[in-house]
């Protein structure tokens, strides 16, 4: 499964999400939490349904409502007969809560749907980003920079540069490494400032170099850039063949040298995944 790019669009704009389709993105996320206001759920599920329905071969996410809360029963009732790609769980706390949603899944028959949990969200998330191993139908996991300040009081999670704090970094990485622990997709959280496509293409890039394998986007002229900073380039192709090449040569060897470079294990390994990423794309 692509996930390169994972464009939000509100549940309540049926035309939003039309045109989204031609974005580019590698999937959808429909949304039914944030962006929909409370008055309005009700004919946002309906639209998501439809839409669901609609496109089955488009790759379609939803993010429903915390569980927690009325709304997300409300929601997958709504929506899981019309067999959605996989549920974006907010507020997810570790992974008890993806084990949670699986559970309403099955109990209302779906056997089929991925999770990806937005695993930062409030303080005792923080705690559980090493829970997931394990966990059915993890798709990979993701982290939010909004709701966790505003959870313990802090006024932003950012710098006036727009990095972030040392707080928030820290979990940025504790979801990366959380992700690698359970075999699954990590993936970046999204870059507010939707006109600022230089600033996001250096905030993509430095994702990909840190080890997330996509990223969230909240304005479709966010996917093209969002696609290219995640797609290995021609010149990291042939680096990666040459690399694998060499270790083939010397199917024995721990180590090999490559332009008078000595290489280990590790930069094979590196070498394969920029490899599995091309095989994905195609």
């Amino acid at each position: 499964m692509k996930m390169r790019s994972l464009l939000f669009v509100p549940g309540d704009r049926p035309d939003r999400m039309e045109k989204a389709l031609g974005c580019g993105a590698d999937g959808l996320i429909l949304d039914l939490e944030d962006s929909v206001a409370p008055a309005a759920k009700p004919e946002a599920r309906k639209s998501v349904a439809a839409f669901l329905e609609k496109y089955p071969a488009e790759s379609l996410w939803v993010r429903i409502n915390p569980l927690d809360g009325a709304e997300a029963d409300k929601d997958l009732a709504a929506i899981l007969a019309a067999r959605p790609d996989g549920i974006v769980l907010p507020k997810a706390e570790g992974g008890a809560s993806v084990n949670e949603l699986v559970r309403r899944l099955a109990e209302r028959g779906n056997v089929t749907a991925q999770v990806l949990p937005i695993a930062s969200e409030t303080p005792a998330a923080v705690f559980q980003l090493g829970s997931f191993a394990g966990v059915k139908r993890l798709a990979g996991i993701t982290w939010g920079a909004e709701d966790l300040p505003a959870a313990i009081g802090a006024s932003s999670s950012r710098e006036a540069d727009g990095s972030y704090t040392a707080p928030y970094e820290m979990v940025r990485a504790l979801c990366l490494f959380g992700a690698a622990a359970a075999g699954v997709a990590p993936i970046e959280t999204v870059y507010p400032a939707f006109r600022d496509l230089e600033g996001l293409a250096t905030y993509a890039a430095r994702a990909r170099r840190d080890g997330f394998l996509g990223m969230m986007a909240i304005h479709p002229d966010q996917v093209p850039v969002i696609n290219a900073a995640f797609t290995p380039s021609e010149a990291e192709i042939a680096y990666a063949r040459a690399v694998v090449a060499a270790f083939e040569a010397s199917p024995g060897a721990g180590s090999v040298s490559l332009d008078g470079r000595m290489l280990d294990r590790p930069h094979l390994v590196q070498a394969r995944r920029v490899l599995d990423a091309l095989r994905e794309r195609e």
